[in-house]
């Protein structure tokens, strides 16, 4: 790729392009994470997908043998009644050399501070301007701040990135990306205008031809717009992006009627995502997408992807931008 754009993100993490992809439940194994390092970003394996810290051990020596390109970790760490052994995949994590890991999630302290003093840079991800100075002040070497447009968890705030990123950038000295909402050219000139250094993104990422799901649930994807998705959990404060289907609709409904958790809980268990996107059945069960979902046409190659995002934005930069100042 001729055009290389440069900011404090690609400095820090030694990559080509300031374009890091999230790390997904299910969806960040090695095939993908691979093509996007491979393609001059920065791909993320995602430990929980892993069944236990060996096989995250076996899938961090996979990823190696597929590219040669800095590549990061994410482990997300969430309050639980049972919780898995994070110390355990967060000791795989060191034990294999990984230089960069993304954290998410609850009380990062302690791993923060482990991962730090083995040398590993920290991302760590956030959906408020206080959780990314609370990070920064914690040691993380740099922020992905969140936006309500993304999938997943939004938080509680309910602030979209066109104002959550500039607030941020105006208070935050540590690196940031900027995430939710993200898929092309244009979105990433106006991160960097916002004050991000550059962009994460989970869905657009899910329909390349490299995300290990079914094409069914790409095709989804493609034939979704910006209403195609719902938000789940508002009640139990724990805020989820996901695609409108029956299932979404079920557990809204039980919401509204003021039904505890475990009530929807069958409704919403992991392994039930799991097998929708292995077997292609976009009705099967929830799963995350994100509002950026209007803006996905196709299923490229993750390196045809990349290519068209940084040629779009320099595009934009070089001959739009010129020309309305010029004019």
């Amino acid at each position: 790729m001729a055009l290389r754009i440069r900011t404090r993100i690609t400095d820090l993490l030694g990559i080509d392009q300031p374009i890091v992809q999230g790390g997904m439940m299910w969806v960040g194994t090695a095939e993908l994470a691979a093509a996007v390092s491979n393609a001059g970003g920065l791909g993320i394996l995602t430990a929980l997908t892993q069944p236990d810290p060996d096989a995250l051990r076996r899938e961090i020596d996979r990823m190696r043998s597929m590219t040669d390109k800095p590549f990061g970790v994410n482990l997300t760490i969430l309050p639980s009644l049972s919780p898995p052994p994070y110390a355990e995949y967060r000791r795989a994590i060191i034990d294999c050399g990984v230089k960069i890991v993304e954290t998410a999630g609850h009380k990062p302290q302690e791993h923060i501070d482990d991962l730090k003093s083995h040398g590993i840079r920290v991302i760590h991800k956030c959906t408020a301007v206080r959780h990314a100075l609370a990070a920064e002040r914690m040691g993380a070497d740099a922020i992905s701040i969140d936006g309500f447009e993304c999938a997943g968890h939004p938080g509680e705030d309910d602030i979209p990135g066109l104002v959550l990123i500039p607030a941020a950038a105006d208070k935050v000295k540590i690196p940031m990306l900027a995430s939710g909402g993200f898929g092309d050219g244009r979105g990433l000139v106006a991160a960097l205008a916002l004050g991000a250094d550059g962009i994460n993104m989970g869905t657009r990422f899910c329909a390349t031809r490299e995300a290990p799901i079914h094409d069914n649930i790409k095709q989804a994807i493609v034939a979704g717009d910006e209403r195609s998705t719902a938000l789940i959990f508002r009640s139990y404060r724990n805020t989820a992006r996901v695609a409108r289907n029956g299932i979404t609709a079920q557990v809204i409904e039980n919401e509204t009627a003021g039904l505890p958790f475990e009530k929807i809980a069958h409704l919403v268990k992991g392994v039930r995502g799991k097998e929708g996107l292995d077997q292609g059945d976009p009705e099967h069960a929830i799963w995350t997408a994100g509002l950026v979902m209007g803006l996905i046409n196709d299923v490229p190659s993750v390196a045809e992807l990349i290519e068209r995002i940084v040629g779009d934005a320099r595009e934009i930069m070089l001959r739009r931008l010129q020309d309305m100042l010029s004019a």
